[in-house]
């Protein structure tokens, strides 16, 4: 059975992988399939891998291949980050009121702190201050890179100097996942002491990811029991997917600059040709306040729900906000943080591009949601 054409403007929620990282892994699916705990020359092999993808790792993030922890994906990555510092350090855990699920939730259940947001999604900087003032002991204060919904960078060179200087025990945390394909994280690790990262939003496969512990370990282990990632993350590690993670943030990195803008143009050519046809249609975060991936939008007269399935029957790969909440539909966090009226929250559309992304892409997401709005717009789906 063929499989129908797809347009796909989900990059946020995981990208395509790319062929050389697919390539990269089989020789750890079919013939290294050794355990790399193991001590024969096949384990050995296997290991060695781990330990190259390693290097290539902390050279991208500009950390030493000791500060790099291979995890189960993103949310371990800031599950780990936000309760191992807290169970380690004690004390309090900051966030803003924006950030990813696997963030937000973890400090809510540690009785921590929730910042305010800017009308863009970024951190309130004077508010942050205000709260690492007030709380005698701050464990950990995370703020992520990039919003995973509405595409807003975050100056993190600016919110460590507010958490250096009124909080200067505290671990400074930032999830990175969204930022890997548009931003050089070089300029980032420098100014935290832990970083997420999650493989399958760059190219690279489900099921894993990385922390970034820089100094050493700085947060208590989630899962013991082996002692793999010297003591830090126990469990096999799962080699292939450790390569081709190493492999597709190779290429994203060789090919961010010139991926970004002609993404970027693909991005302004989707958001303007939807306003050129359709009234109503607002970009929520200005394109110079965030990553040319992201072209989040608030539609007047539809509510997303019925959009997004108008879109899935005409084979339109699309979203209403995070997608990582086992496919619910939930209101809006982020844009409640950011002070987006509910009725225009309702008609929100993440529409995400990516490296697979083309000018075809585009034009066939333009062709469909126009007649699909004013479909909504005269009576809706029925």
């Amino acid at each position: 059975m063929t499989e129908p054409a797809i347009t796909y403007l989900d990059h946020a929620a995981s990208a395509p992988m790319r062929p050389e990282a697919i390539e990269a892994m089989m020789p750890y699916l079919t013939g290294f399939y050794a355990n790399p705990s193991g001590s024969h020359r096949f384990s050995r092999r296997t290991r060695q891998a781990i330990d190259e993808s390693r290097d290539v790792v902390a050279e991208i993030v500009a950390c030493r291949p000791n500060e790099i922890v291979f995890t189960g994906g993103g949310t371990e990555s800031d599950n780990m980050a936000i309760a191992g510092a807290v169970a380690r350090h004690g004390g309090t855990a900051v966030c803003p009121a924006v950030e990813h699920h696997a963030v937000l939730h973890v400090v809510e259940r540690a009785g921590g702190r929730v910042v305010g947001v800017d009308h863009a999604g970024a951190v309130d900087l004077d508010q942050l201050a205000s709260v690492l003032a007030e709380e005698p002991d701050v464990a950990v204060v995370s703020v992520m890179a990039v919003n995973n919904e509405v595409g807003t960078v975050t100056d993190i060179a600016a919110v460590s100097s507010v958490v250096r200087r009124h909080a200067p025990d505290a671990l400074l945390h930032t999830d990175a996942v969204q930022a890997a394909c548009w931003l050089d994280l070089r300029e980032i690790t420098p100014h935290v002491d832990l970083l997420s990262l999650s493989a399958h939003k760059f190219g690279g496969p489900k099921g894993v990811g990385v922390l970034v512990e820089r100094g050493g370990p700085r947060v208590e282990p989630l899962i013991i029991g082996g002692g793999q990632e010297r003591e830090r993350r126990s469990g096999t590690q799962n080699a292939a997917g450790i390569v081709a993670m190493a492999e597709a943030l190779r290429l994203t990195d060789a090919e961010r600059d010139t991926d970004a803008v002609r993404i970027g143009e693909l991005r302004d050519r989707l958001v303007e040709g939807l306003q050129a046809q359709l009234a109503g249609v607002v970009e929520t975060v200005s394109p110079d306040r965030k990553v040319a991936g992201s072209a989040h939008v608030c539609i007047a007269g539809v509510e997303s729900e019925a959009l997004l399935y108008l879109l899935d029957e005409a084979d339109v790969c699309a979203s209403a906000a995070s997608a990582c909440a086992s496919g619910a539909m939930e209101p809006s966090h982020v844009l409640a943080a950011m002070g987006v009226d509910r009725d225009v929250a309702l008609g929100a559309l993440r529409l995400t591009l990516g490296h697979t992304s083309t000018v075809a892409d585009v034009d066939r997401a333009i062709e469909v949601m126009v007649p699909a709005v004013e479909r909504l717009r005269r009576g809706g789906v029925r």
